[in-house]
C-alpha cells in the first residue's frame, strides 16, 4: 500500500461526491418536469414520443399500475434480444458471419440484459454480430438502466409526497431519464472514449500480419457506444470477452479512471435527488455517508490483501504484492479499486481477473454483492435497496425508544417492514439456494475449474453476481451449460423483479400517508448515530445470512493459504 495509491482512491471519492451534487440538482429538475438547459432541443422530441405512444404525460399512475407497466415493458425487451440472437445469422451487420446463438444461451442473455445484469456466458467478439450488440444489448443497456433509476425515483416520491395515491408515470419517467440523462452523457462519453483510442466502426474485423509472419484477426466494431452506457448504466456487459481488461475497451489509465467515475456517478447522485425531493439535502448526504463507509472499508481490505500478496509468493521472494491476473497498465491499486467499485455498484465490468485475487481480496466483491446492491449499487437499484435497509434500521430504532418509527416525516409501520424484509430475503433465497444445488449436482460441479474452497467460491460468486444483477464473473467456472444458463436466468429474474415489487408496494403505501412534523422524540436521521445504525444493521443482517457460506469459501481458503496450501 502506497501514498500514491491512497491518493488515487481519495481523489476518486472527492470527484464522485462533487459530481453527485451537480447531477443530483439536474436529475431532480428532470424528474420534477422542470425546464433544463436541454429542454429547448429535447422537449419537442419528448412530446413526439408521448404522441406516438399515446401517453398522457399529465396522468400519473398508482404504484401497482406503474409496476405492471414496467414488467410489460421488459417482456418486449426479452423478445427483442432473444429474437436477434436466434436470427442473427440471417440479419445484416454481421461481417464476421456469426451463427445463431443456442436457445439456452439466448434465453440466459435475454434475461441478463433486461435485468441490468449483463452476465455473459459467451465471448462477445466471437459470438454476436454488430446488429445484436447494438440493437439488442446496447439498446437494452439504456432501457434497463433507465428502469432502475425511475423505480428509485418512484420510491423517493413515496417518501416525499403526502396523501397521494400516485407515484408518477412510468412511461414519462423512463422517457425523460433516457432523453435528458443517459443519452446526453453517453454521447459526450462515447466521443471521449473514441479520443482515447476505442474503436467505433461498422467495418469488418481487421486482418493483420504479426512480426513472425502469422495472420491474425483483430476484432473491432461499435465498441465505444456500448462501453459508454455499460459503464454509466452499471450494466457491465463487454463487447469483448476480456471486458475492461481489453485494450480496445479500456485503452489508457485516463479511460480507466473516467470509467470508474461513470460507474458510481448516477447512483451517488440519486442520494442527492432523495435529499432534494424530501426537502432536506442532509438526508441524502447521510445515505451517501452510509454507502461511503462500506465502500472505503471494502477498498481498504481489498487493496491491503492484494498489496501484501500471499505467503506462497513471499516464500518465493516475490514481495511486490499479487499481480496475478492484473493488467500491468493499471497495477494493484487501480485493479483493486475497480473490483470494489464494479461490485459495489452492481456494474460487472472488470479490468482484472477476480479469480486470481487473494482469498480476502476476492471476498470483498462477494460481500459487496451479497449485501444487496446497496453500496451505490446499480443505477437506481442501489438507492431503493438502501432505502429498504433504512426502513429496517428505523424500525430497530423505534423498538429501542418504544415509539412508532418515523423517517423524513413518514410513519414506518408493519406493512413497510414486512415488505422490506420480503425484498431483502430474495437475495439469500437465490444465492444460497442455487449454490447449494450446484455444489452437489454432478453436471454443475464438472464445470468447476478448481477444487476445494476456491471452487466453492467460483459457484457462490456466480449466483451472487447473477442474483444481485451484477454480472461480473469470478472466473474458472464454465457457465455456458444448460444448468447454469437456466438457473442463472431464474436467479437474475427473481433477484431483479421480485425485489422491485415489494419496494414499489412500500412506495405506494408511503405516498398515501400524511407527513408528520418532527418532534422532540423523533430519531435524527442526518447524523453519525443514524449512519452508524444503518451500517450496523446492514453488516449484522449480511453477516448472519452469508458468513457460513463465506467461511466455506474465501475465509477457509485464506487460512489454508497461511499454511502454504493453495488451490
Amino acid at each position: 500500500m502506497t501514498a500514491i495509491g491512497w491518493t488515487q482512491i481519495i481523489l476518486y471519492c472527492v470527484i464522485v461526491a462533487a459530481l453527485a451534487k451537480l447531477l443530483g440538482w439536474y436529475m431532480t429538475r428532470v424528474f420534477n418536469g422542470e425546464s433544463t438547459f436541454l429542454s429547448p432541443v429535447l422537449h419537442p422530441i419528448e412530446s413526439a414520443i408521448y404522441w406516438i405512444g399515446g401517453v398522457d404525460a399529465r396522468r400519473e399512475q398508482h404504484w401497482l399500475t406503474y409496476t405492471v407497466a414496467m414488467l410489460l415493458f421488459h417482456v418486449g425487451g426479452v423478445l427483442i434480444i432473444y429474437g436477434l440472437m436466434r436470427l442473427q445469422a440471417s440479419l445484416p451487420f454481421n461481417p464476421a458471419e456469426m451463427s445463431a446463438v443456442a436457445e439456452d444461451l439466448s434465453f440466459n442473455t435475454a434475461i441478463s440484459f433486461i435485468t441490468n445484469t449483463n452476465w455473459q456466458n459467451y465471448g462477445g467478439e466471437s459470438t454476436l454480430s454488430y446488429l445484436t450488440q447494438m440493437i439488442g444489448l446496447t439498446h437494452q443497456n439504456f432501457l434497463s438502466a433507465a428502469t432502475g433509476i425511475v423505480l428509485a425515483v418512484a420510491l423517493i416520491r413515496g417518501f416525499a409526497r403526502s396523501s397521494m395515491r400516485t407515484v408518477g408515470n412510468f412511461w414519462v419517467d423512463v422517457t425523460r431519464c433516457t432523453l435528458y440523462v443517459l443519452l446526453p452523457i453517453c454521447i459526450v462519453f462515447t466521443l471521449f472514449l473514441v479520443w482515447q483510442g476505442m474503436p467505433q466502426t461498422l467495418g469488418p474485423y481487421v486482418e493483420a500480419t504479426t512480426l513472425e509472419g502469422a495472420k491474425q484477426t483483430i476484432a473491432v466494431g461499435p465498441v465505444a457506444s456500448q462501453v459508454a452506457i455499460k459503464m454509466l448504466g452499471t450494466n457491465g456487459g463487454g463487447f469483448f470477452n476480456a471486458n475492461a481488461a481489453h485494450p480496445f475497451e479500456n485503452p489508457t489509465a485516463l479511460s480507466n479512471f473516467v470509467q470508474m467515475l461513470s460507474i458510481f456517478v448516477l447512483g451517488a447522485a440519486l442520494t442527492n435527488v432523495f435529499g432534494r425531493m424530501v426537502g432536506d439535502q442532509r438526508q441524502g448526504w447521510a445515505i451517501l455517508a452510509v454507502m461511503g463507509v462500506l465502500f472505503i472499508a471494502g477498498v481498504a481490505i481489498a487493496y491491503w490483501a492484494e498489496a501484501n500478496g500471499t505467503s506462497t509468493l513471499s516464500s518465493l521472494g516475490l514481495t511486490g504484492g499479487n499481480m496475478e491476473g492484473k493488467e500491468v497498465r493499471f497495477g494493484i491499486v487501480a485493479s483493486s479499486l475497480f473490483a470494489v467499485i464494479t461490485t459495489a455498484a452492481s456494474c460487472g465490468a472488470v479490468n482484472a481477473m477476480h479469480d486470481s485475487f487473494t482469498a480476502l481480496g476476492g471476498m470483498i466483491p462477494l460481500i459487496n454483492m451479497q449485501l444487496g446492491e446497496i453500496i451505490v449499487g446499480g443505477v437506481g437499484a442501489g438507492m431503493y435497496g438502501m432505502l429498504l435497509f433504512i426502513v429496517l434500521a428505523i424500525f430497530v430504532a423505534g423498538l429501542m425508544v418504544g415509539r412508532t418509527p418515523e423517517y423524513v416525516g413518514k410513519k414506518i409501520e408493519a406493512r413497510e417492514v414486512k415488505m422490506a424484509m420480503l425484498a431483502i430475503l430474495i437475495l439469500p433465497l437465490m444465492i444460497l439456494g442455487w449454490t447449494a444445488v450446484a455444489v452437489v449436482y454432478p453436471t454443475a460441479t464438472a464445470s468447476m475449474a478448481n477444487a476445494g474452497p476456491h471452487g466453492f467460491s467460483e459457484v457462490l460468486y456466480a449466483y451472487s453476481s447473477q442474483t444481485a444483477n451484477n454480472g461480473s464473473a469470478f472466473g474458472g467456472l464454465t457457465g455456458n451449460i444448460f444448468f447454469y444458463n437456466v438457473t442463472g436466468a431464474v436467479a437474475m429474474f427473481v433477484g431483479r423483479f421480485m425485489m422491485i415489487v415489494p419496494a414499489m408496494a412500500i412506495a405506494g403505501s408511503l405516498a398515501e400517508k400524511k407527513s408528520v412534523p418532527a418532534s422532540a422524540g423523533t430519531f435524527p436521521t442526518t447524523g453519525g448515530l443514524f449512519v452508524g445504525l444503518v451500517v450496523g444493521v446492514i453488516l449484522i443482517l449480511g453477516g448472519l445470512t452469508f458468513f457460513p457460506a463465506l467461511a466455506l469459501g474465501p475465509i477457509v481458503e485464506h487460512l489454508a493459504m497461511n499454511a502454504n496450501t493453495v488451490f
